[in-house]
């Protein structure tokens, strides 16, 4: 049985809701390294593997995925120059109590910060060179009765029994990564003295910065409401300074604001896919059982991928300041908005999964 996890693919499988794309395929090929009746193979269209974007945090329903599908997914992590965020911390960026603290959030186990291309090094590093295929631009991809055929710009043409595309999408979200040094005199010393995240509520906007890179990098992410979404069908945006000016207009003279503009120029649900994926095939024989496995799957994750897109859409209205900004309303808009992502039992998710395959073989 062969199957195929790439980073380079259009949803052939409608499954991933994250942007973390080589992330993504290199967890599930790691889930799948210790299936034995899978042989998988790795593609990517750039001449190396790599990552876009600054960093990743993974909660902690994310961190416990990673340990059900990694001998130690903790090894990974501190290999990967991982950060703890111990607490984060939610401020008014604008309106009339701009300064205020919303509430501190601070756990036993904390998130973590990690920089992309620094994990995705990790996670390759156990898998089978011969399986890893960089410089490979999918041009085709066929269905057929043996399974899926697949032809790149190459003129190579590879037949397997599944295609998983891992490829992620384009995030509106943009990520900034500056030295520690530069960033703490910018946006202040008092907001990096702790490995802490910061989130900023505002009028039209959500300014978020943390630590990765053992301390030596920061991340500032700024995330905005569309005025015309209509007008502008693709994802990826200019970022200039003028664009957060303009955005940010009400938060100008702010504890945030200014500091962030004149900074700028210009993963975990994956990992929970990965898991259940390389539970269901490790619970298959044929490639006759794969679109039972694939099922199985859709039963289980889309639902919940489905809640958390929901979710984030109604947190983003929030933390863009589409609310009566004040501090009290916000705590209790915000603080049980995640607890349905971080509480997931992984072993009882594992077992749903196999049981929803069992179900569906049985009726098959």
């Amino acid at each position: 049985m062969s199957i195929w996890t790439a980073y380079s693919l259009g949803r052939y499988i409608q499954s991933k809701i994250s942007n973390l794309k080589g992330l993504a395929g290199a967890a599930l090929a790691n889930a799948l390294v210790r299936v034995p009746q899978v042989d998988f193979h790795v593609f990517e269209s750039a001449p190396t593997f790599s990552e876009r974007g600054a960093a990743v945090g993974l909660a902690k329903n994310a961190q416990l995925a990673l340990d059900q599908i990694l001998p130690s997914g903790t090894d990974v992590l501190d290999k990967a120059g991982t950060v703890p965020m111990n607490s984060s911390r939610i401020i008014l960026g604008s309106g009339p109590e701009e300064g205020t603290i919303v509430f501190d959030l601070a756990a036993d186990d904390p998130g973590m910060n990690v920089h992309r291309a620094s994990l995705l090094c990790e996670l390759l590093t156990p898998l089978p060179k011969e399986a890893l295929h960089p410089n490979k631009k999918l041009t085709t991809i066929n269905p057929n009765e043996s399974g899926v055929e697949i032809s790149f710009q190459d003129d190579t043409v590879y037949q397997f029994d599944a295609v998983i595309g891992a490829d992620g999408i384009f995030s509106t979200v943009r990520e900034h990564v500056l030295q520690g040094v530069k960033a703490k005199s910018i946006l202040g010393e008092k907001y990096l003295e702790v490995d802490r995240q910061y989130g900023w509520v505002g009028d039209g906007a959500f300014i978020m910065h943390d630590i990765l890179e053992n301390g030596t990098m920061v991340q500032c992410v700024v995330s905005g409401i569309e005025k015309d979404p209509s007008t502008s069908r693709d994802r990826k945006r200019p970022l200039t300074q003028d664009v957060l000016r303009d955005s940010l207009s009400s938060w100008l003279g702010g504890p945030i604001a200014d500091g962030m503009i004149s900074v700028s120029s210009g993963a975990g649900l994956a990992i929970e896919d990965a898991m259940v994926l390389g539970t269901l095939f490790a619970n298959i024989s044929s490639p006759s059982d794969i679109n039972a496995a694939f099922e199985a799957y859709d039963l289980l994750r889309r639902p919940r991928c489905q809640r958390v897109i929901d979710s984030s859409r109604e947190t983003g209205q929030i933390l863009c300041g589409q609310v009566d900004l004040h501090a009290n309303e916000l705590r209790g808009l915000l603080a049980p908005r995640w607890n349905f992502i971080f509480e997931l039992d992984m072993e009882s998710h594992k077992r749903e999964a196999v049981d929803k395959l069992r179900d569906i073989q049985q009726k098959s």
